[in-house]
């Protein structure tokens, strides 16, 4: 549930704040974040994230295993470095401040606990998503 908040949230963010989404890529947000162009469904696209059933009955490290590659790519170069960032502006652009109850440090925790935030962190990032990490910072 964690990863389909962040995506929502960012996918918002690609079109209303471009330069909080993907920094010096911003000029690409509203064409990257317009779901008429289906990039934004290759993130958004949670089928074999999302159990079927709760509580979990596997090891939440399974669940984000069976995930395509694009998606997790996206979510640790892209999103992980500026999650907290992103809560903080959803939360004032959606007149909504309990999101802030829902990150901690830059790590969502309402799904899943503070102490279990290593499934936010990469051990291995391909090539590409370490460029990708580093173009789109702020």
């Amino acid at each position: 549930m964690n990863v389909a908040l962040v995506r929502v949230l960012y996918a918002h963010a690609l079109n209303a704040a471009p330069r909080l989404a993907l920094g010096r890529l911003a000029p690409l947000g509203r064409l990257v974040g317009d779901p008429r162009l289906g990039m934004a469904g290759v993130f958004l696209s949670l089928g074999r994230v999302l159990p079927d059933r709760y509580p979990l009955t596997l090891d939440v490290e399974r669940y984000i295993a069976d995930e395509r590659r694009l998606g997790r790519m996206l979510d640790y170069a892209v999103i992980v470095p500026r999650l907290q960032r992103l809560y903080e502006w959803s939360a004032v652009e959606l007149a909504e401040p309990r999101l802030l109850g829902l990150v901690r440090d830059g790590n969502p925790i309402y799904a899943w606990s503070y102490e279990e935030r290593n499934v936010w962190r990469s051990r291995h990032m391909p090539l590409v998503a370490r460029v990708l990490e580093r173009v789109t910072r702020p």
